[in-house]
């Protein structure tokens, strides 16, 4: 019997090398299986913890931006009159990491502090905002981010989607468009649009060194 199964396992070694298979000994890891993130939370509500207001803010997720609603410490009748306060509860918003079902979506944040954001200075556009580092400065993705949440938040009296960005330098303060292409390809340079003027007016914003 034992002479039987020898021969048995002989032939089928010799199957596998005539097929060109290598036997071994030792078990493969080939990985993980990969896996898919839905890229979307279910329902893509949120369940405000505290009265406040619901605002949208711009994530990464499959190499591009997606919105998630989010509650942020800012009484209803106070977004609108109080800008920089506004301005500063959404970049903190972008700073903090996707948790519960905005993780298990695949969401993730580019937005790293400290940063922080002040007002217009004499001399920028109206509703100009300005960061703690230029926004060139930034990483592509952060800024596309940083980028679309402002604009999406905080209109322009033009109705377009763009926002006033300035860093803690003499630099002029530059326009931002947030554009499809943008939220396709976060990791590109965002779109400059146009500055806005306290006039009302706007003129075309000076390309990027």
């Amino acid at each position: 019997m034992r002479a039987k199964l020898l021969g048995a396992a002989l032939l089928s070694l010799a199957a596998l090398t005539g097929c060109g298979i290598r036997p071994t000994a030792v078990p493969v890891d080939a990985g993980p299986a990969p896996s898919r993130v839905p890229c979307e939370v279910p329902g893509n509500s949120v369940t405000p913890q505290f009265e406040g207001v619901t605002v949208r803010v711009y994530l990464v997720c499959g190499a591009q931006l997606v919105s998630a609603e989010r509650s942020v410490r800012i009484p209803e009748g106070r977004a609108s009159a109080d800008r920089l306060r506004f301005a500063e509860a959404l970049l903190a918003e972008l700073e903090v990491a996707p948790a519960g079902d905005e993780k298990a979506a695949g969401y993730t944040t580019d937005v790293r502090g400290p940063l922080t954001v002040t007002g217009a200075r004499r001399g920028d556009p109206a509703g100009a905002l300005r960061l703690s580092r230029r926004p060139e400065d930034l990483p592509a993705l952060s800024l596309s981010q940083i980028v679309c949440t402002y604009a999406e938040n905080t209109p322009t009296s033009s109705g377009t989607q763009q926002v006033v960005l300035g860093g803690p330098g003499e630099d002029p303060a530059r326009g931002y468009a947030c554009t499809a292409e943008m939220k396709s390809r976060p990791d590109t340079s965002p779109t400059l649009g146009e500055a806005l003027h306290p006039s009302g007016g706007s003129s075309p914003t000076p390309p990027l060194p």
